[in-house]
């Protein structure tokens, strides 16, 4: 069986960059991305490689930040900027190969095995890729090369920024084992520090450890880490599937701090759901009758919550029972690293028409189900960030998510890019 060849793609300080591009006079400055730079007040949410020169670290507060480099340029924060660049570079990827999965904002894995044929080796697309988003948007992306998504996403972080790294399939403990265990994806502060108290303090450690011991130490968790420090992962690229295919639709978002505030949680939710139901109605497979929750927490583990739900197609309805699971489950005051929101259990547009079906009329469900499809025609057109809803203007800082009118994409910006 042929080795696969994957690629994961990390744009380089993004938010960061974004500012950059569209406000050159910015370039060759020290960067940071803050929630409400007029106050100087709030945390870093991104900074640029100017600024990290002078130690600034992102979720550090901005008070200290600036005692590091009081010349520091500040910036709010234009969420609907980011997402029309994200997009942009995904269009650069689908250019390569159709079978791209976004992982966040700024990070897509992309299965190049059978594109190999039409642009070259992997490590040569990865080129390609790279010097496109340079050349075309502005932005640097460093990219990593391996046979499975977890050592290419190991290989991504190793050089920073605007570069490519190949982990191979022949030899790839001489590269991997030596590395800390901490840098393995799903290995955070504690589980580290845990196994460093075993002795196993390098991914060569992990690989050769116990299983018992893992299990005993961490559960299921711990036999998924040997199987990925192994090179085992045999995780699929997920792209999206056909509508006939198509068993579920979800949007997560690692957040640019961890947030506690179960306010700021809600406006999450809002923003995911927001994508969910769009890609709903794109899908074009009607109502959705389970809603389905992921949280992960510092340590990086993964809590999932599902319930069944009034079919629906409306952001509202998936928002606040996704928010409700939250309320339900997860710990007050618990930090939450990064959220998900998968909706599932289609109608197709088959329904068994019901009394209160018919009485819905110009009222009800049928009346916001219209209201939400004039606002999907109006971002089309205009733009994303054109209509926002009013639970997302409570609080400017929303752990780096201001997407309010003002941060759609420049006009200019647009046309430039579009030409």
């Amino acid at each position: 069986m042929r080795s696969r060849v994957i690629l994961h793609s990390d744009l380089n300080n993004f938010f960061a960059s974004v500012e950059t591009v569209l406000n050159p006079a910015l370039k060759g400055k020290p960067l940071l991305v803050c929630g409400d730079p007029k106050a100087r007040k709030g945390v870093v949410l991104a900074k640029n490689e100017e600024a990290k020169k002078y130690g600034i670290k992102t979720a550090e507060t901005v008070v200290s930040a600036l005692r590091k480099c009081p010349h520091a340029q500040m910036v709010g924060t234009h969420f609907g900027d980011y997402r029309y660049y994200s997009e942009k570079v995904k269009e650069i990827y689908l250019r390569f190969t159709d079978v791209v999965e976004e992982c966040s904002i700024d990070e897509c894995s992309l299965d190049v095995t059978a594109s190999q044929r039409l642009f070259g080796s992997g490590e040569e697309i990865a080129e390609k890729i790279r010097q496109a988003v340079k050349e075309e948007l502005g932005l640097t992306v460093s990219i990593g090369v391996s046979f499975n998504k977890i050592f290419a996403k190991l290989a991504s972080e190793m050089k920073k920024p605007d570069a490519v790294t190949v982990i191979p399939k022949d030899g790839f403990e001489k590269i991997v084992y030596p590395l800390p265990v901490g840098d393995l994806l799903f290995v955070g502060k504690a589980t580290a520090s845990l196994l460093s108290g075993y002795g196993i303090r390098t991914i060569g450690d992990l690989a050769n450890a116990d299983e018992q011991l893992l299990a005993k130490l961490l559960g299921k968790r711990g036999r998924l880490l040997l199987k990925n420090a192994r090179g085992e992962d045999d995780e699929p690229v997920r792209a999206k599937k056909d509508k006939q295919d198509l068993k579920s639709i979800g949007n997560s978002s690692t957040l640019p701090v961890s947030l506690t505030d179960s306010e700021d949680i809600k406006r999450w939710f809002f923003v995911l759901a927001e994508s969910v139901t769009a890609r709903l109605r794109e899908a074009d497979v009607g109502r959705a009758n389970t809603v389905h929750i992921v949280v992960r927490d510092d340590e990086l583990e993964d809590k999932t919550w599902q319930t069944k739900i009034t079919p629906t197609t409306l952001c509202s309805d998936i928002a606040n029972t996704a928010f409700k699971l939250y309320l339900e489950h997860w710990g007050k005051g618990k930090p939450v690293r990064m959220l998900g929101i998968t909706v599932s259990g289609f109608d197709y547009h088959i329904r068994q028409l019901t009394f209160d079906d018919a009485l819905e009329n110009e009222s009800g469900y049928k009346k916001k189900e219209r209201v939400e499809s004039a606002v999907a025609k109006i971002r089309e057109k205009y733009g994303f960030a054109t209509v926002q809803r009013g639970v997302l203007f409570a609080d400017e800082n929303l752990g780096g998510l201001d997407i309010r009118k003002e941060n759609q994409p420049r006009a200019n910006e647009t046309e430039r890019l579009e030409k």
